[in-house]
Formats: C-alpha cells, sequence, structure tokens
C-alpha cells in the first residue's frame, strides 16, 4: 500500500477505550453486544451505538453536537477554555448514553484539534478524569481509513478508481481505493491540514462586499490546492470511470440546497449522487453570499453560515484534482468505520 504522510503534526494517541474486552465470544456473537462509536473533531462531537444485525448493524442510539474545538487554535496553537467547556458538555452526554445503554465495547477518537494543540494531552487527561472517555489520539492515516470503513459501500458501481474524501473542521483525509477485489484496498491518501475551522479562520470572516468574498475564496481555493499539490502528481492521469465520494457536513449540507429541502433529511442525502457541474454552481453563490444571507438558507443556518464557503472552497479543489462527473454523498464515516472494525473483530460479516 502506497501511502503519503501528511505533513502536519502527529501526537501518539492514548489506548482505545474498549470496555469489557474479555466478553466471551459466544455473546459476542449474538445481537446482545452493543458497540459504541465516539468521534471528537474539530468542529463536531458525535457519537453512535449500535448492535450488529444479519445485513449490518441496528442504530440504537445516537448523539452529534456541535462544539468548535479547534476554534481559535491556529492562533493560538491551543485549545480554549471555552472550547473545552463544551467539548466536555457534549462529551459528557456520550458518557451517559454509553453507561445507560450498557455499551460494553467501544472505541472513542479525537482527530485533528487534539493532534495540534499544544494542550492536546492534558485535555485528553481531563476528559478521562472527568467523564471516565479514554479519547485516542488517532494519526490522519488511521482517521482516513475509518472514513474509507463507514462509507465506501455508498460508491456508484464500476470498475475505474475511486476517491473517498473526509471534509473535517481541522484537516481534509484523501483516500484513492482500488474496489476489484471483495474489500476495497486503499492504494494512497493523504492529510491536508485544511478544514472548514482552520480554512475559515485563516482568511477571516468580516468581509464588506460580494467582491470581497469571492476574492477570499479564490485565495481559500489556492491555498488548498497547493495542500494537495503533491497527492494530485501521483494521482493516475486519464483514468476512465472514476468515482467520488465525500463523507462530511459540507457534502451534506450542499447536497440538501440542491434538493431544496426545507429541513435535513438524512434519508433522501445518504447515498445521493449529485451532478459535480451542480455542487460547484451552489459552491460559487454560497461564496458571494454574506453569512446573514446564508444562514437563512434551509440546512444551513446560524450553525454552518460561517464555515460552509471554507468547505465549499475544499470541495471545489478535490473537484479539480479529482474530476468526476457525479459526487456520492455519505452522511456517515469515521463513527461507522469503527462500528464495522470492532464488529468484524468479533467476527460479524458485515
Amino acid at each position: 500500500m502506497a501511502q503519503q504522510a501528511a505533513a502536519v503534526p502527529r501526537k501518539a494517541g492514548t489506548k482505545p477505550a474498549h470496555a469489557a474486552q474479555n466478553v466471551p465470544p459466544s455473546r459476542r456473537r449474538t445481537g446482545r453486544h452493543t458497540y459504541g462509536a465516539l468521534d471528537l473533531g474539530t468542529n463536531n462531537c458525535r457519537l453512535l451505538v449500535a448492535r450488529p444485525a444479519h445485513d449490518g448493524f441496528v442504530v440504537i442510539d445516537a448523539f452529534s453536537r456541535v462544539v468548535r474545538l479547534g476554534e481559535g487554535l491556529a492562533g493560538s496553537g491551543r485549545l480554549s477554555d471555552a472550547a473545552i467547556d463544551r467539548a466536555l458538555a457534549a462529551l459528557s452526554v456520550c458518557a451517559d448514553k454509553l453507561r445507560r445503554r450498557k455499551v460494553s465495547l467501544a472505541r472513542s477518537v479525537a482527530t485533528e484539534a487534539c493532534r495540534r494543540a499544544a494542550n492536546g494531552r492534558e485535555f485528553i487527561e481531563r476528559v478521562y478524569r472527568e467523564t471516565g472517555l479514554a479519547l485516542d489520539i488517532i494519526p490522519p492515516e488511521e482517521e482516513a481509513r475509518l472514513a474509507m470503513l463507514g462509507c465506501h459501500r455508498l460508491l456508484e458501481p464500476g470498475d475505474g478508481p475511486a476517491l473517498i474524501f473526509d471534509i473535517g473542521g481541522g484537516s481534509t483525509e484523501l483516500v484513492l481505493i482500488d474496489t476489484d477485489g471483495v474489500t476495497p484496498r486503499i492504494k494512497m491518501w493523504w492529510s491536508a491540514p485544511w478544514g472548514v475551522v482552520s480554512l475559515t479562520e485563516s482568511e477571516g470572516r468580516d468581509f464588506k462586499n460580494a467582491d470581497e468574498r469571492a476574492a477570499a475564496y479564490v485565495r481559500m481555493r489556492e491555498k488548498v490546492r497547493h495542500a494537495f499539490h503533491r497527492f494530485a502528481e501521483q494521482l493516475p492521469v486519464g483514468a476512465q470511470n472514476i468515482r467520488l465520494m465525500g463523507t462530511s457536513g459540507t457534502v451534506t449540507t450542499l447536497a440538501s440546497v440542491h434538493l431544496a429541502l426545507p429541513s435535513y433529511d438524512r434519508k433522501a442525502i445518504d447515498g445521493l449522487m449529485v451532478p459535480s457541474g451542480s455542487m460547484r454552481e451552489i459552491s460559487q453563490m454560497l461564496s458571494r453570499m454574506s453569512i446573514e444571507e446564508r444562514s437563512q438558507l434551509p440546512c444551513i443556518g446560524g450553525e454552518r453560515a460561517d464555515l460552509v464557503v471554507a468547505g465549499c472552497a475544499i470541495l471545489e479543489a478535490i473537484l479539480d484534482i479529482w474530476p468526476a462527473k457525479t459526487l456520492g454523498v455519505a452522511d456517515r464515516g469515521i463513527r461507522e468505520g469503527i462500528l464495522r472494525s470492532l464488529m468484524a473483530r468479533d467476527g460479524y460479516q458485515i
């Protein structure tokens, strides 16, 4: 497997929170065994609790909250007190759900914000003291692998190469995969230190008019293009039937705008195939709108209005290097990848 290491700081993670590791295999092969997957990103805290089923797994509880853990990190190099408090509040909810659902095997991971922050380790230790959750600060390669495992089944059928990407809050992971075999094989991966939070903060939010916003958008696209340069050089040239799938709040939000949904509907979005041209048109439109104008659009609102344009810039940079005709949209990713990994280890065929 050819791997491309990201030019971003890394920190060794803590041991994954695998509770009740000595559960008898006989119990693990029954539907009574309950699994948990927690993903603490730069922008969001997400939890899934599930049990195995004959065709995968059944989600019995879920939680998602915008915590903006990485807010201000680019400037200070540290997680702020306010961001830590928001994350701890969300993680306390997750810990309570894991206890109430009697989860016997779980993994909790943290990504770019904790990798980069000078006080990331201190934060992880505080989380353990106050919630009992043992967060594992995973490297970019593991983040990319889990995202791929979580959503590759939604790829449209085909024999050509496929690129899966995950636009996070502090970084973007790209995974080129080969789907010729029974299970996908990672051919190459890349992690760029730009996500919706870090890229937004690099340009700021206050612009006088649409022209200034458009100019900032061009600069953001150029920053991401530069970060993708070495990866792009190694992509197959002239490949036929290429496929593209994105898993992130950016692509699900833009897909919702594409469908003109009055409110977010996961069933309508997860697995949707959208013409790439439509996603570019929406991105260009949003890049010229003010935060107030974007916040009035359904499925964007106040929580995403200031960050969505950075996501659009990253998406367009990806379309520039991998010009697939359609974009597959996945409302699944790292958490589902964790669940599939844990269940597969216990012998479930999912």
